[in-house]
């Protein structure tokens, strides 16, 4: 089978297209012959390197994908041999990701898609809406859990709405029920926002902020979903409600953050960190049914019509397909495997 590799960290030029046999699945295992492959910032991330050594003697990246189940490993009951299913998490901890025709994954990080739901949503899922749901769940009072009607009478201030996770979690409070604002920084992205289902939109370059989003909820923001704490701290802080929560993922603008304090902890803001490698399995599990709901629901389109442009590029060119989500490609980018898919 065709699979891309890269034996050392480093820019792009160390991935290459090679071939190697098919992975037996093992006990709770099942084989996925993979149609598409998403790309997400944390698998360039991870190629790159931070300096230490390769846990693996060889790699195959990108931790999101969706394809048809081909093979499955003694204990397995909840899917057989024909389910298609999305993929996430499917690198953690294992040399070989999405990045190639067939890969092994536990039974747990292959999910089966609900009816008429594509690949190109599918492989979209993974990083991004699990990060959108676990930070739409961390408030104090709940809802632990995403439904029609769980986020009912609530205001969420999405930072970067039209970023991938920012995207998903857009969708998934829209949902709910939520009342939606999406931060974005031009026109294009604006639009972007509001047909992925905004209910508004503030243009942090144009005026204050704090303002504009004041002034659509005068009682101030239930859910922060954050994409950049060291640039929205003193902003998240204004217009955060009282018991609000504020859920950061990323550390885009800055790795360190001034945390206004007074208004913080008048407040009794909850600054929640998340991050799915060490969330636990608890919350994947909540997070993969929830979304899959959703997808039953039709809630998670994608598509530039849905406000998550689509770009795509061919198994051979997954160094490019890295090189564009590093360089800050607007939306999605994903890799045909099969070469079925665009």
């Amino acid at each position: 089978m065709r699979s891309i590799v890269y034996s050392r960290p480093g820019t792009s030029s160390v991935l290459s297209l090679a071939e190697r046999e098919p992975g037996q699945p093992g006990r709770g295992e099942v084989r996925v012959k993979i149609a598409v492959s998403g790309v997400n910032p944390t698998d360039w991330k991870a190629r790159a390197g931070s300096g230490a050594a390769l846990a693996f003697d060889e790699i195959v990246p990108n931790q999101d994908g969706a394809g048809v189940v081909d093979a499955v490993g003694d204990g397995v009951t909840d899917l057989a041999v024909g389910d298609r299913v999305w993929l996430y998490l499917a690198q953690h901890q294992r040399p070989t990701g999405t990045a190639q025709e067939y890969t092994v994954v536990p039974a747990a990080r292959a999910v089966k898609l609900p009816e008429g739901v594509g690949f190109d949503v599918a492989a979209s899922l993974g990083v991004p809406a699990m990060t959108a749901h676990r930070a739409l769940t961390v408030h104090e009072f709940g809802p632990a859990r995403l439904s029609p009607g769980a986020l009912e009478g609530r205001v969420v201030l999405v930072a970067g709405g039209a970023g991938a996770v920012g995207h998903a979690a857009i969708q998934l409070a829209a949902w709910g029920g939520a009342t939606v604002i999406a931060t974005i920084s031009s026109d294009e992205k604006a639009a972007l926002a509001l047909a992925a289902g905004a209910h508004h939109v503030v243009n942090y370059r144009r005026g204050d902020p704090a303002d504009q989003i004041t002034a659509i909820a005068p009682g101030g923001v239930d859910h922060v979903v954050e994409v950049s704490l060291a640039q929205n701290a003193d902003l998240d802080g204004q217009v955060v409600a009282n018991h609000g929560s504020i859920a950061y993922y990323a550390d885009n603008g800055g790795d360190q953050a001034t945390i206004p304090v007074r208004p913080t902890f008048a407040k009794n803001v909850r600054i929640q960190g998340l991050l799915l490698y060490t969330v636990g399995e608890p919350a994947l599990t909540a997070a993969a049914e929830d979304i899959t709901a959703a997808l039953r629901d039709g809630a998670l389109p994608v598509g530039e019509q849905a406000g998550l442009p689509l770009t795509w590029f061919p198994l051979d060119a997954t160094a490019a397909a890295h090189d564009a989500v590093e360089q800050g490609a607007v939306g999605k980018v994903l890799i045909d495997v099969t070469g079925d898919n665009r």
